[in-house]
């Protein structure tokens, strides 16, 4: 499936629109500047991926399109959503578009999923309160998405508790909870940054599936360039809370034109025995492409 396209059929139509966002975090007096300015689109099958060093403002400015930053922060700018503004929004209405119309996939699946609550229940629950099914259709909807993220036995799985699973089957069904309601835009902070090289290569495996799959505007997370050169379609390198580099993947890896994004690229491991997450997943998509 392809992006939506303009009337003109030339240029994709974002569905989400990042222009001028500031966010700043402290007494209004003397606040902390998070980001000074960025601007960035969503486009329906693609990933966007957003990276830097920790501190850069990336997972924040994440943080900010879903309205989950902390109370003494302030934001500027505009986030639009098919072109309504998502700043300024109020709690009941942010509540609707929460997991309905953006879903998001933290880091650490460990604290993003109720660990005393079965598995069945965190994906029932949710699909119940934003598409109304009942519990037998619920149900159904669960196993359906835990077949897709290759959870094995997913009926089973739904009577289980987070603790027994791995950490990467432990993302995988974050992943399905965040795609329950089938959202329009997934935000994926570090996913893949808990996760040992080969569970890695096969979550951005099949974030990449779902991406094209699903029409997914995906915004992508990462201060790891290996893992943002396996499968961002586009790149925005963040340094001090401003964007210093953008483009196609291609342009960013293969000719980098700001002196950060090349520290960054050369920062990366040479050849080495162990393979890296970015060989791993570049793998397996040209397999599927065979």
């Amino acid at each position: 499936m392809t992006a939506t396209l303009t009337a003109e059929n030339t240029a994709p139509v974002p569905v989400l629109r990042v222009r001028d966002l500031t966010i700043a975090i402290g007494a209004k007096k003397n606040p902390k500047k998070i980001v000074t300015g960025i601007s960035f689109d969503l486009i329906p099958g693609r990933i966007q991926g957003l990276a830097g060093e920790s501190g850069s403002g990336k997972t924040v400015s994440s943080l900010a399109i879903l309205g989950l930053l902390p109370a003494n922060a302030s934001v500027g700018g505009s986030i639009e959503l098919d072109g309504t503004q998502i700043i300024g929004m109020g709690r009941r209405a942010l509540n609707d578009i929460r997991g309905r119309r953006i879903a998001m996939i933290f880091q650490d699946p460990s604290s993003s999923l109720h660990p005393q609550i079965m598995v069945g229940s965190q994906l029932t629950d949710h699909v119940r309160r934003h598409l109304g099914l009942n519990a037998t259709d619920a149900k159904a909807r669960a196993v359906e998405l835990l077949t897709r993220v290759r959870v094995p036995n997913p009926e089973e799985a739904l009577r289980r508790y987070p603790h027994q699973f791995s950490g990467g089957q432990r993302q995988r069904i974050a992943i399905a909870i965040a795609l329950a309601c089938d959202p329009v835009v997934l935000l994926a902070d570090e996913p893949t940054t808990a996760l040992d090289v080969t569970v890695q290569a096969g979550i951005l495996h099949l974030l990449k599936d779902l991406a094209i799959e699903r029409n997914l505007a995906v915004l992508l997370v990462t201060h790891d360039l290996g893992v943002m050169s396996a499968i961002a379609d586009d790149v925005a390198v963040m340094r001090h809370g401003a964007i210093v580099e953008a483009g196609l993947r291609e342009q960013i890896f293969g000719a980098p034109q700001h002196a950060y994004t090349r520290e960054l690229l050369d920062s990366l491991p040479g050849a080495q025995n162990a393979p890296s997450a970015h060989g791993l997943a570049v793998a397996a998509l040209e397999d599927d492409a065979r």
